[in-house]
């Protein structure tokens, strides 16, 4: 329960001194207090003392001496069942995360630590009215890069943008990808790249809304030594890093105006010149930008320039909400099981109709990303190799807990999203129910229109006048 103190309070569990200074300097930052300890065991013996029984979460890394990741978890969970936990792993440490979070573990973050997700992480976790259980979003995704053959989606909306990402990697040209959070922007750009033919070069990638919009132009161009105070090095910008490959700059919206002019010049020249410099370097790279936050307004309101969207726009196109394509859930969620159940410590795992139902009527505001978190909290909870709705109590109540929350999805065999009645409890019309099964089929064999007709047992030429008549844009 988070407290009711002005100051809240974290234990940071970390044998290295400097380590401990670092993460209790950063959680400052978010208005945090702060005890430390060097093991699990002293860790332990500091709960039952005045600073401890004060504690609003605690922080630890998973090399800490003493006991097994896991057994601290669950020791701390018997003695302290409601204390929120975090487990810092290192960027390989999926089987520790696994660990943690089957023990009790509240959220797990990666190394290295990006500061605003490690205090957005504690506020989480400690937020009285904020989203409890399984609908809790981890700080951290589990990321693995797709083609696109892989990306699942059916609707016609969600299968244009994919034709537009699949002809804008094949060409030269900057793109913009809009969407809200959590939609699959940073998928779609990482599948561009490895699409493209600069698949062999970096691809480097820039948070614009993790930085200090004051830092965001050095990052991008680099800075010379005492360009500015603290800069104390020199140092090179990730647009020359990106040479040769392509680059993401994320939330771009975030870019202050100055610096927007200069990627301005940037994208009209192909030169960069550090901050401080005078040299200017010729690169060569391709920039994918992401935005979750309507351009147009910005521009409207004179915080975004409409030179520098026009020039990033050569191709773009916008994401649509997981909510506005409910009968992508299904495919997608045994997709993403079946990713989650290659990670190590995990196995295979399976999902019952009606656990899809339930997912398939939740509203997903967090959309794909808050799908995946869902699933991977769900396995690594599950006592058996096949989730039922048992393991998505959160979403049961998150809809009320009755069969109405489901009503307006049904199942077809494999695939959901199959609407077969009315509201007025009437069937739908044959036209209708047959155009969602066509669209679920493009979707569960990923565009493969031969294999789409051959499963649906019709030629293909007759799928594509069935495509025609019904009106469905496959955006292949």
């Amino acid at each position: 329960m988070a407290s009711t103190r002005d100051t809240r309070m974290v234990m940071i569990v970390d044998s290295e001194p400097a380590q401990q200074r670092f993460l209790s300097a950063l959680v400052a930052r978010g208005g945090w207090r702060s005890i430390a300890a060097g093991d699990t065991d002293t860790a332990l013996a500091k709960l039952g003392t005045q600073e401890g029984m004060a504690l609003d979460a605690v922080l630890v890394d998973q090399g800490t001496p003493g006991m097994d990741i896991g057994e601290f978890v669950a020791e701390l969970r018997r003695w302290r069942p409601g204390l929120p936990l975090i487990v810092i792993t290192m960027r390989n440490g999926v089987e520790v995360a696994v660990s943690a979070m089957r023990a009790g573990a509240s959220d797990f973050v990666q190394k290295p630590i990006a500061p605003d997700r490690l205090l957005e992480a504690l506020d989480r976790v400690v937020a009285p009215n904020g989203p409890q259980g399984e609908l809790r979003p981890l700080t951290e995704k589990l990321r693995a890069p797709l083609a696109f053959e892989e990306i699942i989606g059916s609707s016609p909306n969600f299968r244009s943008a994919l034709a537009i990402a699949a002809k804008a990697a094949r060409a030269r040209v900057p793109v913009m990808i809009n969407g809200k959070p959590g939609t699959g922007k940073e998928v779609f750009a990482r599948a561009i790249h490895s699409a493209s033919p600069r698949a062999r070069g970096q691809l480097v990638m820039v948070d614009c809304s993790a930085v200090s919009p004051g830092l965001i132009g050095s990052g991008l161009f680099g800075h010379e030594r005492g360009a500015f105070p603290g800069a104390f090095d020199r140092q090179v910008g990730r647009l020359v890093q990106a040479d040769g490959g392509s680059i993401i700059i994320d939330h771009v919206e975030c870019i202050p105006l100055e610096t927007q002019a200069k990627l301005v010049e940037f994208l009209n020249s192909g030169e960069v010149q550090m901050i401080g410099g005078s040299i200017r370097q010729t690169v060569d790279v391709r920039i994918i930008a992401t935005s979750a936050s309507p351009l147009d307004k910005l521009i409207e309101a004179g915080h975004f320039r409409e030179d520098l969207f026009y020039a990033l726009s050569t191709a773009q196109f916008t994401l649509p909400p997981l909510s506005e394509r409910r009968g992508d859930v299904g495919p997608l969620a045994r997709h993403l099981l079946a990713r989650i159940g290659g990670l190590p410590g995990m196995g295979p795992i399976g999902v019952t109709d009606d656990a899809l139902r339930l997912l398939a009527a939740y509203a997903w505001p967090g959309n794909v990303r808050q799908l995946q978190d869902v699933l991977f909290r769900a396995a690594v909870g599950s006592t058996t190799d096949v989730l039922t709705s048992a393991d998505f109590r959160a979403i049961e109540a998150a809809l009320g807990g009755s069969a109405a929350g489901q009503g307006d999805v049904a199942i077809n065999g494999e695939a959901i999203g199959v609407t077969l009645y009315l509201p007025d409890g009437n069937l739908r019309p044959l036209e209708e129910i047959e155009a969602d099964v066509i669209r679920l089929a493009i979707g569960h064999y990923r565009g493969r229109m031969s294999e789409v007709a051959r499963r649906l047992g019709i030629g293909r030429s007759t799928l594509y006048r069935k495509l025609s008549d019904l009106g469905i844009d496959t955006a292949a």
